[in-house]
């Protein structure tokens, strides 16, 4: 997704200018995900993307909000966040002051002093009809997101400011919102609150199918769509064996194939640079400890097996097709 940040008010948290990534891929699964989605937001309901690590939640949630068209403000959900740092608050303080000298032998001298508020960045979006993205929104205590209950409801974002004035935002008809967020069982992770998880449209995102993995691969990191499908294989394969305490994703096939384009490498079992890298990325997905290390050598030996079975026998039927020309 190509990103570029720009102040749209003068004070105002900076906006972000999305636009759709050259490299996208946009396989039937995804333009389906897609058009679902736009459906969903051109009717004014909010957007909840939901799944495990590495599905692609925050991509597709920049991707969908680039066909908007619309700058973009986009939170990460942390621990710490207060409601003002999704608000803003008052910071400082305005003087005036005022000498009246209109009739010479009288000098009238008045002095005030008001608090100065400063929006944050669901505010700007909300009063600037910006779109928002709060990535990984549970990762926030569910009382710092109470505030969105009325912004998603009523159309109405209430401000603690002393002024009646300016109390209330009316909430800008271009205003959108799209969240992600990661399974509950995640270390970090806070129960979303049924009055908010009520107002939103949620689609849950499970790992991609091989036809997509391989074409992410493949334009991610240049590699030919046949090698891609290789390194995909494996990590597919590694995913259902279900040997590790992390889960193997799409990062992981990207992430080969890349270093591996880099270095100008084919996802060959005979080269040990390709192999060592796989073992890399992979291995680091089960724990590191003493009691683990019967079980790492384990997996290690299946690993290699993996690697052989995927990335062994293409090598070898390729070269066969060689001798038969």
């Amino acid at each position: 997704m190509a990103v570029a940040g720009r102040p749209i008010i003068k004070g105002a948290p900076t906006a972000l200018s999305v636009r759709p990534r050259p490299n996208f891929v946009e396989t039937p699964t995804v333009r389906d995900l897609t058009e679902r989605t736009l459906a969903y937001l051109a009717a004014g309901f909010p957007i909840h993307f939901r799944g495990p690590a590495g599905t692609g939640k925050t991509t597709l949630a920049l991707h969908v909000a680039a066909q908007l068209e619309r700058p973009v403000m986009l939170i990460a959900g942390d621990e710490e966040f207060a409601t003002s740092d999704l608000i803003g608050g008052q910071y400082g303080y305005r003087y005036r002051k005022v000498i009246d000298q209109f009739i010479h032998s009288v000098l009238k001298y008045e002095e005030d002093s008001t608090q100065r508020w400063v929006d944050h960045r669901l505010t700007t979006a909300c009063r600037e009809g910006f779109t928002l993205v709060y990535d990984e929104f549970t990762r926030s205590r569910p009382e710092a997101n109470n505030v969105l209950l009325g912004v998603l409801e009523e159309q109405l974002l209430v401000l603690p400011t002393m002024s009646r004035e300016d109390a209330y935002v009316k909430v800008h008809p271009d205003f959108r919102a799209i969240f992600t967020s990661n399974p509950q069982e995640y270390a970090g992770v806070h129960e979303v609150q049924d009055a908010l998880s009520d107002r939103l449209v949620t689609i849950d995102l499970d790992y991609y199918d091989r036809e997509t993995e391989i074409a992410i691969t493949a334009a991610r990191s240049s590699l030919p769509p046949e090698e891609a499908a290789r390194i995909v294989d494996l990590v597919r394969d590694f995913r259902a064996s279900g040997e590790y305490d992390q889960t193997p994703t799409l990062r992981a096939c990207i992430m080969i194939a890349q270093v591996s384009a880099m270095q100008d490498l084919q996802p060959s079992d005979r080269d040990p640079r390709f192999v060592g890298i796989c073992l890399d990325l992979l291995e680091s997905k089960t724990s590191f400890t003493s009691e683990a290390r019967d079980r790492r050598a384990k997996q290690r030996k299946m690993l290699l097996s993996l690697i052989d079975h995927h990335c062994g026998n293409a090598v070898k039927k390729k070269e066969q097709d060689w001798d038969e020309d």
